[in-house]
């Protein structure tokens, strides 16, 4: 069996080195905002190329706290991507915000910047691009959008720590960058958590204090806030794996350059290259009109796919119970056709040979009906 995902591999390989770093904290008697906690700020920030980081409770608090920061509230509107995982969208609800969803674009299936524009309005506040899969979305167009109207650009990096444009890193475009650290991500935790990165002081306070009951001393409120702290532990173990995460992304490469190079004859749309930009493959998305029958034949081969995502965010029944159903073709059209190969950086080459002499006989064989 090939999985698609298999992080119990890169445990095995960190396991003494995480069982040291948690059997400190276990003796420290500090699990909530200690030394580790901050110590993972700052490297993740340096990492970034931000003045700041602040760990919190999970991607989606990331989020949340981020647009309530830039004081994202009631009869504002948001715009972002119906093709993202359903934490994007809930994020902006919650603040009392209305997502506004619009197309994207067929290369990486991140925001069309020419979308956003025509979808701006006095009640617009923000801009919120996922860099999907662990491709850049088009952050100067974006960004050069969000100047000319005066909004606030969020990015969602969740699937995408390490991925660069032009040499600067995601998390570092925007006012703020809000990370991930489910198990399965790129770097991956051993439970949930999450981080944003920031050079903007004032939202850097804001979410300290907006992470922790709004405390900006002990026993001292400024705001009603939220308990949403990265623990010690999962800091500790997130320490040990980011010394390693440039490794891996670099593998994640080596492996979707031999995908590119096998599959360029076989009638799949693959993640197009650009020399300005240096994704960091979170999955590897294959498009393919037979993507059911392709995923059909890969399980019966005991080798790991899925289709993500199978249903756009304007067509989940929260969506339809509470918004009107916008038409947007290329998010529908993509839905339906993409498809995810194994790519992590364990999986060998005699692993991804297996996938690729699959895939091939998939198409030679006449088997995509």
């Amino acid at each position: 069996m090939i999985p698609l995902i298999d992080i119990q591999r890169q445990h095995q390989s960190l396991k003494r080195e995480i069982e040291r770093e948690m059997s400190r904290v276990l003796d420290s008697g500090h699990f909530i905002l200690g030394k580790n906690g901050e110590a993972l700020e700052k490297d993740t920030a340096t990492y970034c190329g931000t003045r700041y980081g602040i760990g919190v409770n999970s991607g989606t608090d990331a989020l949340f706290l981020t647009l309530r920061a830039l004081n994202v509230g009631k009869g504002d509107e948001v715009i972002t991507t119906p093709y993202t995982f359903f934490a994007t969208v809930e994020a902006i609800i919650h603040t009392g915000a209305r997502p506004v969803l619009v197309d994207i674009e067929n290369r990486h299936y991140n925001l069309d910047p020419a979308q956003v524009e025509q979808a701006i309005t006095p009640r617009t506040k923000a801009i919120l691009p996922v860099h999907l899969f662990g491709h850049p979305a088009d952050m100067k167009s974006l960004s050069s959008i969000a100047q000319r109207h005066g909004l606030a650009v969020v990015e969602d990096a969740c699937q995408a720590i390490g991925a660069q444009i032009e040499g600067k890193p995601v998390g570092s475009w925007g006012d703020a960058g809000c990370f991930s650290f489910y198990p399965t991500k790129n770097l991956g935790g051993l439970g949930d958590g999450g981080m944003i990165t920031t050079s903007n002081q004032e939202v850097y306070e804001k979410i300290k204090r907006l992470r922790t009951h709004g405390t900006y001393r002990k026993y001292h409120h400024s705001c009603f806030g939220f308990n949403s702290r990265l623990d010690e532990m999962q800091a500790a173990v997130l320490r040990v794996k980011l010394n390693h995460l440039s490794r891996w992304n670099q593998r994640r490469r080596v492996l979707a350059d031999r995908y590119h190079e096998a599959f360029q004859t076989l009638p799949l749309q693959v993640p197009s290259n650009s020399s300005c930009i240096e994704p960091v493959y979170h999955l590897y998305i294959v498009q393919t009109p037979h993507s059911a029958s392709l995923k059909k034949r890969l399980h019966d081969c005991g080798i790991g796919c899925e289709l993500y995502y199978p249903l756009s965010l304007h067509h989940q029944r929260a969506w339809k119970d509470r918004y009107p159903v916008p038409f947007l073709p290329r998010a529908e059209a993509i839905a339906e056709t993409t498809l995810a190969l194994p790519i992590y950086p364990e999986l060998t080459d005699a692993e991804q040979e297996t996938v690729i002499d699959q895939v091939v006989r998939f198409f030679e064989e006449g088997n995509s009906a």
